[in-house]
């Protein structure tokens, strides 16, 4: 059994032109061709995409991801117990990421000198004060939190709203395409995205493109953030997190 290009992105959830990409560098090369010269695939370089694509969500350079699967002395089931284990501590990482975007978040909001009554008008439900103690524990020693305090000291509530509305165009953008049907990993969709890293460098604290890709993954792992995306626009979550992963890809 074999499969032409264009299903086997579609098994894969990939573009064609990745794939051409792939063979282009070696990377994944088809075992066969038709009689008209077309790309044929079979079982065992679906293996090798399936390994790919489990390398590439990991975070691994292409270059990298050629040197591991081309190494004679680790065989499949070895990449397989790899990937569980980076897998594993990726899930644990997101975690934490997950609590330190939260966390950043309540520490901005600790450096405003507002009312109550401003900070629920500003923030939703929740009292920006309450996990001070946590926030200081957790992450008073990182550089992210030292930035984001030494930036948001000083913003004023008109400095809070303009960045919440800054934020809310930007989802709003993506949403659009959304709506639109254009494809995550489009040059639109991955420039909303960088857009999005960019508004977050120059509003809280520096996000490298590894750093933006982590918090895509928690926009669909964490139900919290998965919430606010999907009320916007269902489907918005894991839009945003194909659309920063793509444009991370893309920035490699």
């Amino acid at each position: 059994m074999s499969y032409s290009v264009g299903q086997v992105a579609e098994f894969a959830g990939v573009t064609v032109r990745t794939l051409h990409h792939y063979d282009a560098i070696g990377l994944l090369s088809p075992s066969g061709r038709s009689h008209a010269g077309h790309r044929r695939y079979d079982d065992t370089d679906l293996d090798r995409l399936q390994q790919i694509l489990f390398y590439r969500e990991l975070g691994f350079p292409l270059d990298q991801v050629a040197t591991l699967l081309d190494d004679p002395h680790t065989d499949p089931r070895e990449h397989l117990r790899r990937q569980h284990e980076l897998l594993s501590a990726r899930i644990t990482r997101l975690q934490e990421m997950a609590a330190a975007v939260e966390t950043a978040m309540e520490a901005r909001r600790m450096g405003i000198n507002l009312t109550p009554e401003e900070k629920f008008e500003v923030f939703g439900d929740h009292d920006p004060d309450q996990y001070a103690e946590e926030v200081q524990e957790r992450w008073g020693d990182t550089d992210a939190y030292r930035e984001s305090q030494r930036r948001t000291a000083t913003y004023t509530k008109e400095d809070w709203k303009r960045l919440t509305e800054g934020l809310d165009a930007l989802h709003n953008n993506m949403a659009d395409l959304l709506a639109a049907g254009v494809p995550a990993d489009s040059t639109d969709a991955m420039d909303v995205a960088e857009e999005h890293r960019l508004f977050m460098c120059d509003g809280y604290f520096h996000v490298s493109h590894e750093m933006h890709t982590c918090f895509g993954e928690m926009y669909v792992a964490d139900e919290r953030f998965t919430a606010v995306y999907e009320n916007i626009r269902p489907g918005l979550a894991v839009y945003m997190r194909d659309a920063i992963l793509a444009n991370g890809v893309r920035n490699v």
